[in-house]
């Protein structure tokens, strides 16, 4: 028998499964609630979780600073509510609030740490955030996100890269019809959706931070598509609600029914008369890109291919089943559907959304470190789906997915998925070479493809040497996240000093790398370190441990190298800096141009998985993709100042210095990001 100290692995906790819109309504009366299972967390010395509640990833600070009102934290280790699966679902209780947003917000840090194989860190703190160019190593660690759910008296909730918070707002309504009562009270911090998106936000910003600088159309509305394919596939992770929506739709999970819908109570209350963003029946438009340029419309299709390529598994693997139901016809009788069948269907469409979602976050780690697009992200999804999973099933579905909403990868031959997997480590070398060695005057052999294997091996396996790799134990849920972000900060300084000052300097050219002063002679707009070489930024050091698509364990490092340049809105200006330099110690030009590489290293093979490199324009094979790549910086130029077609800035109009974008809001994207207006009646 089990000890009487033995700790539950899980917390059950109560939340509006959608929001409180749904209790008010006999069809969804018996689905508008859910217990979440949750980890029981507890603190080391009291054995309890600390009233908020505050855990080991999160902090909830009950502060109304509109009302001047700080309300009691909730003590979910208090009996009465232990014993009632946490606190009953209410608008009116502040503690509830409290509740749901811890609730929602663990679930959505569970499903992400079981994608990628560790735990999850938030962005750090950088002390000098605010000056373009500080110390790369000044990074302080967070432990815990701040949440506040009442935070704000707007129609609006967001996450904070500066405050290292998610803040919810809560707003009256003013509109009359048959959602809406004047004088109600909305509250974001009770929408399951509006939670899951906002946290993912802070996930997001911890994995790739440079993801919040808008550099092409694709960026900030990929930070929205992410947060909204999250909050969209975790409503299949409740079995009460999947059965109920499945036995409402016969099985058809592309028509009514609130799976594909996010956010119906904000949506409602703002004017919309509908869910705020709705996936459901949208028809393939591969020219819908092309005329898109708000962030949200413009993530909205990202969103859509997802959503349609999770029907298309749906539909392959229940086929089976309605032909069995429909006596081989696949038109099933009129009436309700028979309760186990409901149930197999529940389960594989549950099994397919869970699919779907752990390739969507487990591509985060395939991704280029900034300037992502959403053709990066396609072949992100569809390189680690091949490593993961060997079934073709799921890759197939979202590249026809993607094609039919017209998203490919910029330069792609073809849109299949040996074209679309990224490079290996040692195809990326080879590739390098030949190219290197065309454009050399005199010819000389190049390397055969075991040689430049085999450099790839013996350099994995310094670099595994190099660094300070907790062993494969340490890599579980249950170790000190400080810990190991203290060793992640350390194998940054040891990855910075292999490339810089070491025998890796040899692979540069493949990583995309400039290292020599004479390599940004005409790009002297580069920041250099103060012998004239350009400056370079391990990101990111980070360790996955996931299963492969042969069942085995993979033991993967990640680690992320950008260099930046100073960016110009005047094309003049930017060519004199590149010939002359600098204009000053203070000059940090209009904007920062980054470009990099993200290095995919196999643990268990020793070798380079991939090589991610950024896109690239120019047409010297040196400079493609690299800092110096005039041609993309000239895109990234055009983008900002709304010159290019379509001008798709969420902030365009106006050709702002760094310092006067600082003052305008720009380092809080998503807080102008959210901002809705209540629309007219």
């Amino acid at each position: 028998m089990p000890g009487a100290s033995e700790v539950p692995p899980f917390r059950p906790l109560r939340v509006f499964a959608f929001d409180p819109s749904l209790a008010l309504q006999l069809k969804t009366l018996e689905i508008h609630e859910v217990a979440i299972r949750v980890p029981w967390e507890r603190d080391a010395e009291t054995g309890r979780i600390n009233p908020g509640p505050i855990g080991e990833y999160l902090e909830v600070i009950d502060v109304d600073p509109a009302s001047g009102v700080v309300y009691p934290p909730v003590e979910l280790d208090d009996p009465n509510i232990l014993a009632q699966d946490g606190l009953r679902p209410s608008e009116g209780n502040p503690q509830f609030h409290q509740q749901m947003v811890y609730a929602v917000a663990m679930a959505t840090i569970t499903h992400f740490e079981r994608a990628l194989g560790r735990v999850a860190l938030w962005a750090a703190h950088r002390p000098d955030a605010g000056k373009e160019g500080g110390d790369q190593w000044q990074v302080e660690f967070v432990r815990r996100l701040r949440i506040y759910p009442h935070a704000l008296r707007d129609q609006n909730a967001y996450y904070s890269p500066d405050k290292k918070a998610v803040l919810f707002g809560y707003f009256p309504v003013r509109r009359k019809d048959a959602y809406n009562t004047p004088g109600t009270t909305v509250f974001t911090c009770l929408s399951h959706d509006i939670i899951a998106h906002e946290v993912t936000h802070a996930l997001l910003d911890g994995i790739h931070p440079r993801f919040n600088e808008p550099s092409n159309p694709d960026v900030l509305a990929f930070h929205e598509a992410f947060a909204d394919i999250v909050a969209l596939f975790q409503h299949f992770s409740y079995p009460s609600i999947l059965r109920d929506q499945i036995a409402g739709t016969s099985g058809d999970l592309d028509s009514e029914n609130l799976l594909g819908k996010l956010a119906q109570q904000f949506g409602q209350a703002t004017g919309r008369g509908a869910a705020l963003r709705d996936y459901l029946r949208k028809e393939p438009d591969p020219a819908a890109l092309d005329r898109t340029e708000e962030p949200h419309d413009r993530g909205a299709i990202l969103v859509a291919a997802v959503f349609a390529a999770f029907l298309r598994i749906y539909r392959v693997k229940t086929r089976d089943l309605f032909r069995i139901a429909s006596n081989g016809t696949g038109l099933l009788p009129k009436g309700e559907l028979h309760p186990d069948l409901t149930k197999r269907l529940a389960q594989e469409a549950s099994e397919a959304a869970l699919a779907i979602l752990q390739s969507c976050i487990r591509a985060l780690d395939y991704c280029p470190p900034v300037n992502i697009t959403f053709g990066h992200y396609l072949r992100a999804i569809v390189t680690a789906d091949l490593n993961f999973n060997a079934d073709e099933l799921a890759r197939t579905a979202i590249i026809e997915s993607f094609r039919e909403w017209g998203i490919y990868p910029r330069g792609i031959r073809s849109m299949s998925v040996e074209a679309l997997r990224w490079p290996s480590g040692s195809e990326r070398i080879a590739d390098i070479e030949a190219h290197d060695s065309r454009g050399a005057a005199a010819q000389r052999t190049l390397p055969s493809k075991e040689e430049v294997k085999q450099a790839c091996k013996d350099s994995s396996a310094v670099i595994t040497e190099l660094l300070k790799l907790p062993q494969l134990t340490q890599w579980d849920l249950h170790n000190d996240r400080f810990e190991l972000w203290k060793i992640m900060q350390e194998n940054r300084r040891a990855m910075w000093h292999w490339l810089v000052k070491n025998e890796g300097t040899a692979f540069a050219p493949a990583f995309g790398v400039l290292l020599d002063a004479a390599d940004i002679k005409e790009a002297k707009s580069i920041f250099c370190y103060d012998d004239g070489t350009p400056k370079v930024e391990i990101h990111s050091v980070r360790t996955a441990l996931r299963r492969n698509a042969r069942g085995g364990i993979a033991s993967d490092l990640i680690v992320e190298i950008t260099q930046r340049r100073r960016g110009y809105f005047n094309a003049e200006k930017q060519k004199k800096v590149d010939a002359d330099g600098p204009l000053g110690a203070d000059d940090e030009g209009d904007f920062i141009f980054r470009a990099g590489c993200t290095i995919v290293i196999d643990l268990t093979g020793r070798e380079f998985r991939h090589i991610i490199r950024t896109a690239g324009s120019a047409s010297d094979v040196r400079l493609h993709g690299t800092v110096a790549d005039n041609d993309e910086l000239e895109r990234v130029r055009a983008f900002l100042t709304g010159e290019a077609p379509p001008s798709v800035n969420a902030f365009v109009g106006e050709k702002m210095s760094l310092k006067e974008r600082a003052a305008a809001g720009w380092n809080e994207p998503f807080a102008l990001l959210h901002r809705h207006a209540e629309e007219s009646s």
